[in-house]
């Protein structure tokens, strides 16, 4: 059974980081590309960054500069650190997981930034 299981969510300051974390399971996890994705109430889900199995990485031009995703295979974990946080990045989000065989879904964390 897939899991991929999100911490690290919370409330933080305009200004503040956090870091989020994605922990993979019953996936061959180095053969994904690993994905964090956000939904805010009455928008659609929106890519925020991705890095594929050979380490190439995006960024949605919202958090580009602020944002930086890593992973680490031998932990079958991906990271999002968040810089600089505004207002405006207060959302749900969710770790994403894609290959040929199929794409997976984490339950999502919600993160908040408010004074």
């Amino acid at each position: 059974q897939v899991q991929l299981v999100e911490s690290g969510g919370g409330l933080v300051q305009p200004g503040g980081s956090l870091r989020l974390s994605c922990a993979a399971s019953g996936i061959i996890f180095s053969r994904y590309a690993m994905g964090w994705y956000r939904q805010a109430p009455g928008n659609q889900r929106e890519l925020v960054a991705a890095i594929n199995s050979g380490g190439s990485i995006g960024y949605g031009d919202s958090v580009k500069g602020r944002f930086t995703i890593s992973r680490d295979n031998a932990k079958n974990t991906v990271y999002l650190q968040m810089n600089s946080l505004k207002p405006e990045d207060t959302a749900v989000y969710y770790c994403n997981a894609e290959s040929y065989v199929g794409t997976h879904w984490g339950q999502g964390t919600q993160v908040t930034v408010s004074s």
